[in-house]
């Protein structure tokens, strides 16, 4: 190993030369010129220079596409750069539930993850008007999605990532929450369930809650009340299926998650407040991973800025940040990502249409805990969220400013209406500068910003931490999927540790601690600091000891909704997932999206 070798851990290279390695490519800078040549194809005039700025922003980790642009750019094969897809909506009849069931299919042929909300599908035992058939409920379809995704698998596709949606007050909710408690079902999908601001406050006052499903034509019903559902674009009447103490459904959901780690809990009124796009889209499902809440035949186009890598002079006294170079890569990475936007293929023409209308983005942060331990500050201390939240302002900032000045030289996206954008509750919390230049300008991205968890592309950049997770141990054994879909165990060590003991140090940096040693409160801490200044949202998995006590456990969920986050997912050890980084039974198939996190 040479001292220009980019790579410090023998998992990085093995990540590299299995996951983003084209053929003829002799180190990862070949890499990096190939993507960077890819991406400035979007560039109608003197594209030699943009492949030069972008082979600049790749180098030295400094900024971390997402995996599917690594993967995929320049190598002439038909994949999609973009990671994963919130697919159409399901409508309640057996030819387009298998339609949808396609779709999905060649979206991950093309290694798109895929995002649903079943809450569309009449629930379990309701008989259908027009045959007289009686439904066996959105739960026993996501079976037929599972074993979909299994057999995609088998014919070597890259692993699939599914994320499904049911609102809660859909009348088979309690099914969906239970059904992972059997850890044999489906084991392709991570769950989620859109809680609403009146559920919330229906278990606040311990109130009765109504289970509804949308009348269809013709139907009638003696107790009805007015929802807007999935697909409407305002209340529609809805049958009260039964009814429960609201009370009761929660528990029931949090003694789910705290027995199985799952479901995860969408703050679904929070995330369409905050929305730009309020006006014209209604979101009730995300990506796999929770980061961009995204409307039907949406796509998340991801890229990381390294923030381990932007800190000068680490450890020392005048340690510091480089807000500066951190604002000049955002701009840049901007172009990067807006780029990638018209040189991918698409899975499904609704794909591209969706996706060159509103030109969504997520440029977000990662390295974030190692960054703290190179600057000296604990990730649990004021002073860290502090940082954390001039860090994301900065990238906030430049983002949007880069998107403005794209859309003088490009065009503002198609779907933008300045006054319903500009009135959107993100947009509102905007500095005025960059509300005065969007009004003048307009913008050329719908979304710019959103924190995913960038585990993988992370282990490429030497295991610096992954999103703004802490760091998880100083040294851990770590699995590798690989394309057998066998794992390959590696000794990883965390990349702050490791520049410490470069410098001739011994023992722990002083700020270094471990996410086991933290308060949970400290993780929604950090994620309530940032999420103002995040557009999608952020994927965030909260760390809790096997001990924890459930009413502890619960409250983290309750205080996640008052702190204003978009989502909430809290990991404790249990029977059925185990713990994080532990070893699965040799003939295991990797769960969804566990700690390894491939949906980058």
């Amino acid at each position: 190993m040479t001292t220009t070798d980019p790579f410090r851990m023998d998992i990085s290279r093995h990540i590299w030369e299995t996951r983003y390695r084209a053929p003829g490519e002799a180190d990862i800078r070949a890499s990096w010129q190939r993507v960077a040549h890819a991406v400035a194809q979007a560039e109608a005039n003197d594209r030699e220079p943009w492949v030069a700025r972008f082979a600049a922003l790749l180098d030295g980790f400094r900024f971390l596409p997402g995996g599917r642009i690594l993967a995929g750019a320049g190598t002439g094969h038909r994949v999609t750069l973009f990671n994963c897809f919130v697919m159409g909506e399901i409508a309640d009849d057996l030819e387009h539930i298998f339609e949808a069931l396609k779709e999905g299919a060649l979206t991950m042929q093309h290694g798109g993850g895929v995002g649903y909300d079943f809450s569309t599908l009449r629930p379990a035992g309701t008989v259908a008007q027009a045959t007289g058939s009686i439904a066996s409920g959105p739960v026993s379809f996501m079976h037929i999605w599972d074993a979909m995704c299994a057999t995609m698998l088998s014919t070597g596709a890259r692993r699939g990532a599914m994320m499904a949606t049911l609102r809660c007050d859909h009348p088979d909710i309690e099914v969906f929450v239970d059904a992972k408690r059997d850890p044999a079902v489906l084991r392709h999908f991570n769950l989620s369930v859109q809680v609403s601001d009146a559920f919330i406050q229906a278990v606040a006052d311990d109130a009765e809650w109504p289970l509804v499903f949308p009348l269809h034509a013709g139907e009638t019903a003696a107790d009805t009340v007015l929802r807007r559902w999935t697909g409407t674009g305002a209340p529609v009447p809805c049958r009260v299926v039964r009814t429960l103490k609201a009370r009761a459904l929660w528990q029931r959901i949090l003694r789910a998650a705290y027995d199985t780690a799952e479901p995860g809990v969408l703050f679904v009124d929070t995330i369409n407040r905050d929305n730009t796009l309020g006006d014209v889209e209604h979101l009730t499902a995300t990506n796999p991973c929770g980061e961009i809440p995204l409307p039907p035949y949406g796509a998340c186009d991801l890229g990381s800025l390294n923030l381990a890598a932007f800190v000068t002079a680490p450890f020392a006294a005048d340690a510091r940040l480089d807000l500066e170079g951190l604002a000049d890569a955002a701009r840049l990475a901007v172009r990067f990502l807006d780029n990638v936007i018209d040189v991918s293929r698409y899975p499904l023409p609704a794909q591209a249409d969706e996706a060159r209308r509103k030109r969504r983005i997520g440029l977000g942060i990662t390295g974030l805990a190692d960054a703290l331990v190179l600057l000296g500050l604990a990730y649990d201390s004021a002073g860290a969220r502090a940082l954390a939240t001039d860090a994301m302002q900065t990238v906030r900032d430049a983002a949007y400013l880069a998107s403005v000045e794209l859309a003088r030289e490009k065009g503002a996206f198609p779907a933008f209406a300045r006054d319903a954008f500009l009135a959107s509750g993100f947009a509102a919390r905007l500095p005025a500068n960059i509300r005065d230049a969007i009004a003048a300008y307009g913008i050329r991205n719908s979304h710019l910003l959103a924190i995913a968890p960038a585990g993988t592309i992370s282990l490429l950049a030497n295991n610096c931490s992954s999103g703004i997770e802490p760091v998880f141990a100083a040294e851990a054994e770590r699995r590798v999927l690989q394309a057998d879909g066998r794992y390959r165990t590696h000794t990883v060590r965390d990349y702050a540790w490791l520049r410490w003991q470069s410098l001739g140090h011994e023992g722990m940096p002083p700020a270094f601690i471990e996410a086991r040693a933290l308060d949970p409160r400290a993780h929604l801490a950090m994620q309530a600091a940032l999420q103002p200044c995040v557009d999608n949202a952020i994927s965030k998995t909260i760390n809790v000891a096997a001990d924890t006590p459930f009413e502890r456990f619960a409250e983290l969920y309750r205080e996640a909704h008052a702190l204003g986050l978009k989502g909430c997912t809290v990991f404790r050890p249990n029977p059925v997932t185990g713990a994080i980084l532990s070893e699965p039974p040799p003939d295991e198939r990797v769960q969804c999206c566990g700690i390894e996190r491939e949906a980058d």
